[in-house]
């Protein structure tokens, strides 16, 4: 049907006469969904009575009206003001209603970062794309579409720090892995961008060990950060993966990334000269890939491992013997990475500074202070957590209808009495 004067009105009425309470709203969402078509061919006859209802009272009819005014191709001079509308939609509207829509919802938020980014401001969205995704959000578990778009944001505007605010939260309800992915994926660059590198490590790590039928572009562009930042984090890089990696990552990763495989068996033998001739030997591949930054910190960290490598030899040292042995140009520039390494703690050490001599010191740390104890404590206590939410998943997915019958189609194939019985605990 077309949208006249009267069933515009007549919609508008019925919006704002059932959004008091969730019966009303459920019947409310069935009437605008069976007008929808009239809703999405006429958005402009119906735009003006937005003015008539209240975001924040009337979330549900205004999310349907304003979704569909974005559809329509909108001029440039136009969006400072639709990103101004959709704002103040995101931070009024009430969550119960929009959760009725979440579709709805997405897709306007997903307009959101569009426009902010053909407007080359990306941090105008970071603050609203935060407070959408928190609404639509059932619980702080659940992985939506719009942590991608908010990750996004952040990546593209710098605001690395912004970021990391929703990586902590434990993921467990994902519907989407292609969702997953690009969260582990992108939390990665934003922790790389915060120098949090074991964090990133745990996230590439999570995006190349998924399961997989086929090797995915993500997966590729994950398996080549990860190697770089294996060898900043740990100084080595193992081509080995673990046994629940996919087969199809297995046996297809290494076949893209032979620059940068190249690159950490150069890093492993210490010789910096041998590496700054690969790194520009491959420059080109490392640019393209928006990973040259990336590399150039793991040339940087060479040092340190090699500066490391000494206290596994020695106990005192000069500074000049280090920066002969770790190929640094002067001894000061090697009381500069040791000074800095002490900092870090990732070395014990002390220098003498009328000699010139370095020497190295044992882990002081006893593990008995009181902030170990608190330490090993919290941990523990995440472990018992986490075991305890993957018994209660295992036990849901056990009572799934579509896990039993899988798990039946599987049985009329074979005779499970010829096979040993199955472990209860796996090492992983």
């Amino acid at each position: 049907m077309n949208l006249n004067m009267n069933s515009a009105e007549s919609l508008v009425a019925q919006i704002q006469g059932l959004s008091s309470n969730m019966g009303d709203l459920n019947q409310l969402r069935t009437y605008l969904k069976q007008s929808e078509d009239s809703i999405l061919t006429e958005p402009a006859r119906l735009e003006p009575f937005l003015s008539e209802l209240d975001p924040s009272i009337h979330s549900l009819g205004y999310l349907y009206i304003f979704e569909a005014c974005t559809c329509t191709p909108i001029a440039q001079e136009q969006l400072n003001e639709l990103v101004l509308k959709i704002t103040r939609f995101i931070n009024l509207c009430s969550t119960e209603q929009i959760r009725l829509a979440p579709e709805k919802f997405v897709s306007i938020c997903k307009k959101l970062k569009d426009y902010v980014i053909s407007l080359d401001d990306p941090i105008r969205g970071v603050a609203p794309m935060l407070t959408a995704l928190r609404k639509l959000q059932t619980s702080t578990e659940q992985l939506t579409t719009l942590h991608l778009e908010f990750l996004l944001l952040c990546l593209s505007s710098k605001c690395y720090k912004t970021g990391l605010s929703i990586l902590d939260d434990g993921i467990f309800d994902v519907d989407q892995p292609r969702d997953l992915f690009l969260y582990c994926y992108y939390g990665g660059m934003i922790c790389i961008g915060m120098k949090k590198f074991g964090k990133a490590l745990d996230l590439l790590h999570n995006v190349v060990t998924a399961p997989m039928s086929v090797v995915s572009a993500i997966a590729i562009e994950a398996y080549k950060k990860y190697i770089l930042v294996s060898l900043i984090h740990l100084g080595q890089f193992s081509t080995t993966l673990p046994k629940y990696t996919s087969s199809a990552a297995q046996r297809n990763l290494k076949n893209f990334c032979q620059s940068y495989l190249d690159f950490a068996s150069t890093f492993d033998t210490g010789k910096v000269s041998e590496l700054e001739a690969l790194v520009q030997a491959n420059k080109s591949t490392f640019d393209k890939d928006k990973n040259l930054g990336l590399v150039k910190q793991a040339v940087k960290s060479m040092y340190k491992r090699n500066i490391q490598r000494l206290t596994q030899t020695y106990l005192t040292l000069s500074l000049q013997d280090i920066a002969s042995t770790v190929q640094l140009p002067t001894p000061k520039e090697a009381e500069r990475h040791v000074l800095q390494m002490i900092q870090d703690g990732e070395i014990y050490a002390t220098i003498n500074q009328k000699d010139g001599m370095v020497r190295f010191l044992e882990d002081p740390e006893k593990y008995k202070t009181c902030d170990m104890i608190e330490h090993l404590d919290l941990s523990i206590q995440r472990l018992m957590a986490l075991s305890k939410k993957l018994t209660s998943m295992n036990e849901i997915m056990l009572c799934d209808p579509l896990y039993q019958g899988k798990v039946g189609k599987e049985r009329s194939r074979f005779d499970f009495d010829d096979f040993d019985s199955v472990p209860s605990k796996f090492n992983i």
